[in-house]
């Protein structure tokens, strides 16, 4: 059977899981009596609650359970081969909670301020043999448990796996990353469609904390170490967003004149940046958090290269580093501590081709041909694009974005 037809086979079988999901839904059943196995462990949330007796914590912000919170334990005197953290055994750090100037954040600060120490979570999903042999390229994205129409557009287009990556290099791989539902009305019962997602595609980690916007700094630092214990010898990595266009043709032929060896940290980089004070902005950050006027260099999480030798090294520069709620500036914190920069790259569109949402641009075919990366687009958006692109197109002029 051809790859488009075991695509299409795949795609199928999902949407009549999904389906028949809905209907057990509505007859108040569980989808284990439909899905073979047992999925991974969901823990039952528990209340969040301030040791001082103060309510500190909004049960609904960040953190919803006390239960899924580690810290992790290092080896004394080598790295773990395996993922190391299996239980969970955190509290809250209260000697902030008397302090007036935590007193005077918002809850949602307060409880990630709560928690930060926290930095390592157990495993619910696992794909070691993703790195096995000669592995060119890891393709890495951050995803939700509710976005399976994301994951499956990107499977169908530039997620596709391939042996080779031409050339003599070895082979494209490709993975999404998450934690777990972060409504409690949701969790059991699409952890039980994730499970059976994984089944079919064996592409998923998923750790055990609660995805929202602050811990996706968390992902950044569990991926990190995760490809420090399984992945030795991948050479690249392309980590990003489950909204945004790739050329994979592109991205081998950047790749192609460089070594696994440099600092290659290659992105939509963002200099001078400053912190957002405006408390009605999602990437709102309160002087308490960060006093500085200006980040340092980072590039935007919508996409970016980089070395597989500098990421291992980057994991253990940010355990040195402590959380911040922003990933991409965090990533920036840690590349800081290596004395290493970012480097920009007009390939890497991650606000658009065009910031004028409304700009022609931004849906022009020919532009994305010659592109690296372009955010943002919906999965119907990124199945049309990746068949124009890959149509008889016929462009006015090239465009040399190389």
């Amino acid at each position: 059977m051809s790859l488009g037809k075991r695509n299409i086979c795949k795609s199928v079988c999902l949407s009549l899981a999904l389906v028949v999901a809905v209907a057990v839904f509505q007859r108040s059943l569980t989808p284990s009596q439909f899905l073979e196995g047992t999925p991974p462990p969901t823990p039952e949330p528990q209340d969040a609650q301030n040791p001082t007796g103060g309510h500190l914590v909004n049960p609904d912000d960040f953190w919803k359970r006390s239960k899924g919170l580690v810290t992790l334990t290092h080896a004394a005197s080598q790295e773990p081969q395996a993922w190391d953290v299996t239980t969970s055994n955190c509290s809250a750090n209260v000697n902030l909670t008397h302090q007036s100037w935590f007193q005077a954040l918002e809850p949602r600060f307060q409880q990630f301020l709560l928690y930060r120490h926290c930095r390592y979570f157990p495993m619910l999903l696992n794909h070691p043999e993703k790195c096995t042999g000669d592995v060119y390229l890891l393709v890495v994205i951050k995803s939700v448990i509710t976005q399976h129409d994301r994951r499956e557009a990107i499977r169908q287009t530039w997620g596709r796996e391939r042996e080779a990556a031409g050339g003599g290099r070895g082979a494209v791989r490709t993975l999404f990353l998450l934690g777990t539902a972060s409504k409690q009305e949701e969790r059991a019962h699409y952890q039980q469609l994730l499970a059976y997602e994984d089944r079919l595609y064996g592409d998923i980690l998923q750790w055990d904390f609660l995805d929202s916007f602050f811990n996706l700094t968390l992902k950044e630092i569990h991926f990190l170490k995760w490809f420090d214990i399984y992945c030795p010898n991948v050479r690249f990595i392309f980590k990003g967003d489950d909204d945004v266009y790739v050329n994979p043709t592109n991205l081998l032929e950047f790749l192609a004149d460089r070594r696994p060896q440099e600092d290659l940290f290659v992105g939509d980089v963002l200099k001078h940046a400053k912190p957002i004070r405006n408390k009605d902005n999602k990437y709102y950050i309160p002087g308490a958090l960060y006093s500085k006027s200006n980040y340092p260099p980072y590039a935007g999480g919508g996409g970016f290269l980089m070395a597989g030798c500098l990421a291992r090294r980057l994991h253990h520069a940010c355990d040195t580093v402590e959380l911040f709620p922003i990933d991409d500036v965090f990533l920036g914190m840690c590349l800081e501590v290596l004395g290493v920069y970012p480097a920009a790259h007009t390939g890497f569109k991650t606000f658009g081709i065009s910031r004028n949402r409304n700009s022609r641009m931004n849906k022009e075919p020919c532009f994305f041909r010659s592109m690296l990366v372009v955010h943002k687009l919906l999965p119907t958006e990124l199945l049309a694009m990746w068949g124009l692109v890959h149509s008889n197109l016929t462009c006015s002029r090239k465009l040399q974005m190389l």
